[in-house]
């Protein structure tokens, strides 16, 4: 069976502001000055302004409307007890940041980058089995501080054919943990203020 990770953000739901402590928003790590560090992974991201960090309930929700969508277009019974909310942010409905880590113990070599191919696949059926139109980019390895990542994205369309929504994943090994990235975006601004964060990015070497 696939190992789970952040498949489950694939499903919209609506984002809500985070009106208490962001730190109590997050599994891991720790949110200073607008500035985002996980001690796990090594990683420091500067929070841009005018993204609200994600409310652990809306967590939750997502999570699980995610990860019911996948389970029914497989018929399997996947979970994701291990998985890590990272930093999550969101500007609206169609814009956000997430990340997310799970421990993923290798058991020969290259099985990390099959799984993650397998679950490339697993996302494009999931909205193909939902009725959605979506495209889906071949996967490239770009570096992020000196780090290579595996980097893809898909298009999702309207039933009229017009673009409602683009997700930007990156993913990598890191540390023993499945560290995901997936950047969600309806317009070329916000886009690029997500993009400029995130690859800003330190990554303890």
């Amino acid at each position: 069976m696939i190992k789970s990770k952040f498949i489950i953000y694939i499903i919209l739901s609506l984002f809500l502001s985070c009106r208490t402590d962001p730190n109590e928003q997050i599994d891991e790590g720790k949110i200073e000055n607008e500035v985002y560090h996980s001690p796990e992974i090594g990683w420091t991201m500067k929070i841009p302004k005018g993204w609200n960090v994600t409310h652990r309930n809306v967590l939750d929700k997502r999570n699980k409307i995610g990860l019911d969508a996948i389970n029914e277009s497989v018929d399997a019974d996947y979970d994701i007890n291990g998985l890590k909310q990272l930093l999550n942010l969101q500007k609206d409905q169609f814009n956000g940041f997430q990340s997310s880590s799970e421990p993923f113990e290798l058991e020969y070599e290259g099985e990390w980058e099959e799984n993650n191919a397998a679950l490339k696949e697993l996302v494009y059926g999931t909205y193909l089995h939902k009725g959605i139109k979506t495209d889906s980019t071949e996967t490239k390895i770009v570096e992020i501080d000196e780090l290579k990542f595996h980097k893809y994205q898909f298009t999702i369309y309207d039933p009229k054919g017009n673009v409602i929504l683009n997700q930007l994943m990156y993913s990598r090994l890191i540390n023993g943990l499945d560290f995901g990235i997936n950047i969600n975006y309806n317009n070329e601004s916000d886009k690029n203020e997500l993009l400029k964060a995130w690859k800003n990015s330190k990554f303890k070497k």
